[in-house]
């Protein structure tokens, strides 16, 4: 009875391996994700390149003509710069506040990335790479204060954190009012920023019913509600248009 009861127990962790089981009892599929693509509609906003001649320094830097990053389409008609993230739901959205930094770099007198994501009480790194001067000013946003820190050119870089979140922080340059950057500062770690291809995906999510919102500068804002299943993926894609 005994080599029959082993026999049956070996038979049966087999199926389990061949069938999957023994990923889905490592808690793999736990969680799912969402993902999708930012569309976009219409006739794309008409961009001209940014006059930086008020600092030769930022000439020098960019010798080649740059537009601006608000209303920018790719050429796949996606939106890139978009904020996609989950705004509220059912599911357990409480997350580890992450240690490392987000950073926010000075670069060529552009802010890079343009638009990104924090979360409550998670360091923000503030870096210059520019042989030149500029001035980092955050609006206070929600309960966020406002603040405005002069960096000199190869002067050590700055931390700060926000305490309340806000969809979105916006960043401005005194000295050069043409940089701007957007972040978005929120509770959980569910949020992506959209690229050249216009497309996000979010993992690990813990299963429920939630609303996702897509923040873009130019085109608005819209939000839909997702099922988010164990081991599944849920595709969510958004259009927007333009006038």
């Amino acid at each position: 009875m005994k080599k029959f009861a082993i026999t049956a127990m070996s038979a049966t962790l087999a199926l389990l391996v061949a069938g999957g089981g023994v990923k889905l009892m490592a808690g793999a599929g736990d969680s799912g994700g969402i993902s999708g693509t930012i569309h976009f509609q219409g006739k794309a906003p008409a961009l001209h390149p940014i006059a930086m001649d008020k600092d030769p320094v930022c000439v020098s830097q960019q010798p080649d003509p740059v537009l601006p990053e608000d209303g920018r389409v790719n050429s796949n008609n996606t939106l890139p710069n978009a904020f996609v993230y989950i705004s509220k739901g059912t599911g357990n959205l409480s997350g580890h506040v992450p240690s490392n930094s987000a950073t926010l770099t000075q670069k060529g007198c552009m802010f890079e990335p343009h638009v990104m994501g924090i979360m409550v009480g998670q360091p923000l790194q503030v870096v210059t790479d520019d042989p030149t001067t500029h001035n980092i000013h955050v609006t206070a946003t929600r309960g966020n204060r406002d603040w405005n820190v002069t960096q000199q050119p190869g002067t050590p870089s700055f931390t700060t954190r926000f305490s309340e979140p806000a969809v979105m922080v916006p960043v401005h340059c005194n000295i050069h009012p043409w940089m701007e950057a957007f972040i978005g500062v929120v509770t959980n770690p569910y949020y992506a920023v959209t690229g050249s291809d216009g497309t996000f995906s979010i993992k690990n999510v813990p299963p429920g019913d939630y609303t996702l919102s897509v923040w873009t500068v130019t085109f608005g804002t819209q939000e839909r509600s997702v099922t988010v299943r164990a081991g599944e993926s849920a595709s969510v894609d958004f259009t927007f248009t333009g006038q």
